[in-house]
This record gives C-alpha cells, sequence and structure tokens, in this order.
C-alpha cells in the first residue's frame, strides 16, 4: 500500500523544497550500456526478446531503488509500494501507441505477459494516456546511437514519473553497447541515487543469466 513520505523528517527536506518549485525540475543522464552478455544468453534462446528483456532488468531495478518509487502529490511525497511501466509501440502506420504493463519478479511471466500487452495495443492501433503515476515512462529508439536526450513535458502538471530511455546497439570492439537515458526529478532523488541505479543495471546486464534467472539451454 502507497503511503505519504514524512518530509519534514526526511534528509533531504532542504533539497526537496528547493527544487520542487524550479520551471525545470528534471535531470538526465545518459551513459553507454554494455550488453554484450545479455545478447549472448538470449541468441541461445530462441524466442527470446532482447527488448523485453532490458525492459524487465530497467524495471525491476527501479523497484529496489527506493526513490524511483517516490512521486509528487499535491506537494506531498508519495512512497509507491511498486512501480509497472508504460512503454512505446510502433504501430504500422508509423505512429504510435503506449503499452501498459505490471511489474512482475518472474521474468518470464513478465516476458510472457507484456509481450501480449503489446500485441493487442498493436491490434487496436489507439493512442490511450493514462493519468497514473506508478510508473515509469519507457521508450525506445533503435535508429539512434544517442549522446543526449530530452523528454516533452507538461509544466503544468505534477509530473515525477522517470522516464528512461534505450537506443541503437553499437559496437565496440568485441563489445555491443546501447546508449540509455534516464531522466528524474531532482527534487525526489539526486545523482547519488540514479547512480546507484546504474551501477545495478550494469552489474545485471553483466551477468544475465542470474539476473533474469534463466540458465543457458543444457545447463
Amino acid at each position: 500500500m502507497a503511503e505519504y513520505l514524512d518530509v519534514n523528517n526526511w534528509a533531504r527536506r532542504d533539497q526537496f523544497e528547493f527544487f520542487r518549485g524550479f520551471d525545470k525540475p528534471y535531470f538526465n543522464v545518459c551513459v553507454q550500456l554494455d550488453v554484450t552478455e545479455l545478447l549472448a544468453l538470449l541468441r541461445k534462446r530462441p524466442g527470446s526478446s532482447v527488448s523485453l528483456a532490458y525492459h524487465y532488468l530497467a524495471l525491476r531495478i527501479a523497484n529496489e531503488v527506493e526513490p524511483f518509487r517516490y512521486r509528487l502529490r499535491d506537494g506531498k511525497v508519495l512512497v509507491h509500494d511498486v512501480i509497472h511501466g508504460a512503454t512505446t509501440v510502433l504501430l504500422s502506420n508509423e505512429s504510435f501507441a503506449f503499452a501498459y504493463f505490471d511489474y512482475t519478479a518472474d521474468y518470464r511471466k513478465f516476458t510472457a505477459d507484456v509481450q501480449r500487452v503489446i500485441t493487442e495495443v498493436k491490434r487496436e492501433g489507439i493512442f490511450k494516456a493514462g493519468p497514473r503515476d506508478d510508473l515509469v515512462h519507457f521508450t525506445t529508439l533503435p535508429w539512434v546511437s544517442f549522446t543526449s536526450f530530452s523528454h516533452a513535458r507538461n509544466w503544468g502538471q505534477e509530473d515525477s514519473v522517470p522516464k528512461i530511455t534505450f537506443g541503437k546497439f553499437t559496437n565496440e570492439g568485441k563489445r555491443v553497447l546501447m546508449p540509455f537515458s534516464v531522466e528524474v526529478h531532482h527534487a525526489l532523488m539526486d545523482g547519488l541515487h540514479v547512480g546507484r541505479y546504474l551501477t545495478r543495471l550494469e552489474a545485471a546486464l553483466a551477468d544475465p543469466e542470474v539476473s533474469l534467472g534463466i540458465a543457458l539451454p543444457g545447463a
């Protein structure tokens, strides 16, 4: 059950009060993630989706790092027990729609459930934006190996949902890298927290057999 944070006794109270009044209170960090091991594992498992795998890891770790579950509500800080996902889905007419999906710790169930949602969104082809804030907003730009990124924002709303973007794979020697952008509200977290998030995500990608809970065929 979601509960409100005791802001008065929060170690970041001063930073919270300082940044929440900014016209643009968001900060964005872009990095290159090494997805070599993830690709190597999933190539040995026919039918596995690389995209769903990195969505799963990004969302799982967002649930593990508490500030990613903080949301602004009427000037207060709500702490969700669990946050879920929303991602863009490219449609056949070159427009897009949103797919909303629940988080579950079981990788196989997660990917099966999300695939069903995406299939339904593609079939309906309807653009629907929901008001929920217990989400991470995901998008993928598989055509662009970006080095910076900025999201559309509605300044008239109390938007504090983290926004994550995945980019185009590139080869660097024997490694495969993916640009990754994470944008968060500075009233709710600092670079320290984003750094913890990225460190955990890098570790998960380095050992996907363990982090996804799947074994190599024949193992």
